[in-house]
């Protein structure tokens, strides 16, 4: 047990009392086609499949799962707040964000009614279930970005539901720099919610097929979240909305030392080149700062193993990172969560391991300091 010192009492990080940054529910593979209307069940979302060339397929309505010959009943007992209780015991974590997982596939829906109603049939399931039974579940809340008028309204659903996060994918069409998406940002920034960005919604995850492809794809669509907080950055929408917080989620965060002194440098060199010869600036917009500013101060991510940017501290500051266990998918790391904080934790400072394991998370979600008491 890896313990550090502060003010002459020995700190063991894991024993803090953790937030978890990312943890995930398991839906009811029936959620979707027992909620839609009969006119939109082409859209009931039934899970996710593994192929054999390094691809993950969604299964709909069409192709019913017989959840007598699956492991549903597991499913649904991670979905149970008793049982998530009795884990977070176990792992030293008092609170937890909670996040979809079939839920996370529903941008590639391919019709603006059907994905709609499928995000609004997630978030009724989850402000009824665990939003609703403790304080210490902080739900995201899916919205939908087929339609501006529909987004800004699940917006507004998600805030008066007391949903903890807005949910959008780190991917968008059109791209998340186009002003046609300025009320959205607006609007999410006078929510004082927090926009969460998970790996691998809203694009196809599949880049490779064949030998390696399984991890190289995980590498790929990891990367697309230095792709968006960089357009977030250079584009002025972080500039332009200094309240608005982003949570890139199960990015891991190695990554953002290298994108804040990337984005630094081009942004000062590609200065020389001036106008183009139609006369546009090359750096558009000019900001008022260098990227890596906005950064640092409106961009986190969450991890689960990342001592490469735990090393990178003293770059990104402490405030950028949240831990999250990932509960319960097979890359988190339950059940060994406390050897794992430990373990990171062994060369920081108290106050950044607290920072990094717990307060950030807490801050960003809005949870009050009563519901991150010992669970007993």
């Amino acid at each position: 047990m890896a313990a550090t010192t502060i003010g002459g009492e020995a700190f063991v990080a894991s024993e803090m009392g953790l937030v978890s940054g990312d943890a995930h529910v398991n839906e009811p593979r029936d959620l979707w086609r027992a909620n839609l209307p009969p006119s939109l069940r082409s859209h009931a979302l039934q899970g996710i499949r593994a192929g054999d060339d390094g691809s993950w397929e969604i299964l709909f309505e069409s192709e019913r799962i017989d959840a007598t010959l699956t492991d549903e009943e597991e499913r649904m007992r991670q979905s149970d707040a008793d049982h998530r209780f009795a884990v977070m015991r176990e792992e030293g974590v008092v609170a937890e964000c909670v996040f979809p997982t079939v839920g996370l596939y529903v941008w590639m829906l391919h019709d603006a009614a059907g994905g709609a109603a499928a995000c609004r049939v997630y978030n009724e399931w989850i402000a009824d279930g665990l939003a609703r039974h403790s304080p210490r579940f902080k739900c995201a809340g899916l919205v939908p970005t087929w339609r501006l008028a529909d987004a800004l309204a699940e917006v507004e659903w998600i805030v008066d539901a007391g949903l903890a996060a807005v949910m959008l994918p780190v991917v968008a069409s059109p791209d998340w720099n186009h002003r046609s998406w300025a009320p959205l940002w607006r609007a999410v920034e006078e929510s004082g919610l927090p926009v969460v960005m998970h790996q691998g919604t809203g694009h196809d995850m599949l880049f490779y097929r064949g030998p390696g492809a399984g991890v190289s794809n995980l590498l790929a669509t990891q990367s697309m979240a230095p792709r968006t907080a960089a357009l977030l950055a250079n584009a002025g929408v972080l500039a332009a909305h200094s309240e608005l917080h982003v949570v890139f989620v199960e990015f891991n965060v190695g990554w953002l030392a290298w994108l804040m002194q990337t984005l630094d440098f081009y942004t000062e060199s590609f200065r020389a080149y001036g106008s183009t010869p139609s006369g546009k600036k090359w750096i558009d917009p000019e900001l008022p700062e260098p990227p890596s500013a906005y950064l640092r101060r409106q961009v986190h991510a969450t991890f689960q193993d990342d001592p490469v940017g735990l090393h990178n501290l003293a770059l990104t500051g402490a405030g950028a990172l949240v831990w999250g266990n990932d509960y319960p998918h097979e890359e988190g790391t339950y059940p060994a969560s406390r050897a794992t904080v430990d373990r990171l934790a062994a060369e920081l400072t108290a106050a950044d391991a607290r920072r990094v394991f717990r307060d950030n998370a807490a801050e960003l979600f809005h949870f009050r300091e009563d519901d991150l008491t010992p669970l007993r």
